[in-house]
């Protein structure tokens, strides 16, 4: 993964806990050095490693600490630079999820060596949308409910996030139902 993603993490402890609790979280990950240049590949390994020793110097799971980096992620790359890209996919939550991998592809050009999810919104019949994410990376299903969240946050958007189907031998992917919530 890009430093850029690390680089995140280390934004949200420190704004929500402060540098001493950064300090252990590294500590306890093994890391020889917080410092992450955000262009910069760094094994997927390290970042597992920063959720894993969040999760056990915050005494939160692994799936709440990725789903609040999920919604941090939205508001931390708003702040570095990716606002107007993000402004750019659309004027809903809808209309953006279904252009995330249009999103992707702009980011790629100066990221070559990134390797994105990919995302395929349907409606469900109900008003409702099924947002299906594709991922070599695995375990990383609750980031994606921090993501929608932060999402329709950003659009003032209320919706309940139910994780439909996980991945599975059968199932390739992760299926999640959106529902507006009034």
């Amino acid at each position: 993964m890009y430093g850029m993603i690390n680089r995140a993490v280390k934004d949200l402890v420190l704004q929500d806990h402060g540098q001493e609790v950064w300090t252990r979280v590294c500590t306890e990950a093994g890391l020889e050095s917080d410092e992450f240049g955000s262009m910069e590949q760094y094994p997927d390994e390290t970042t597992y490693s920063l959720v894993g020793a969040c999760s056990r110097i915050l005494g939160a799971s692994a799936e709440e600490i990725l789903i609040a980096f999920g919604r941090h992620w939205i508001t931390y790359t708003s702040r570095s630079g990716y606002g107007e890209l993000l402004t750019a996919t659309g004027s809903s939550l809808g209309e953006c999820l279904a252009n995330l991998d249009q999103l992707h592809t702009r980011i790629s050009l100066g990221m070559p060596h990134l390797n994105p999810p990919s995302f395929r919104v349907e409606e469900d019949g109900e008003g409702g949308l099924l947002l299906h994410y594709i991922s070599d990376r695995e375990g990383l299903a609750p980031l994606v409910i921090g993501l929608v969240e932060g999402l329709a946050e950003r659009f003032e958007e209320r919706v309940e996030i139910i994780h439909d189907e996980g991945r599975t031998r059968a199932q390739d992917h992760d299926v999640f139902r959106i529902e507006k919530v009034a």
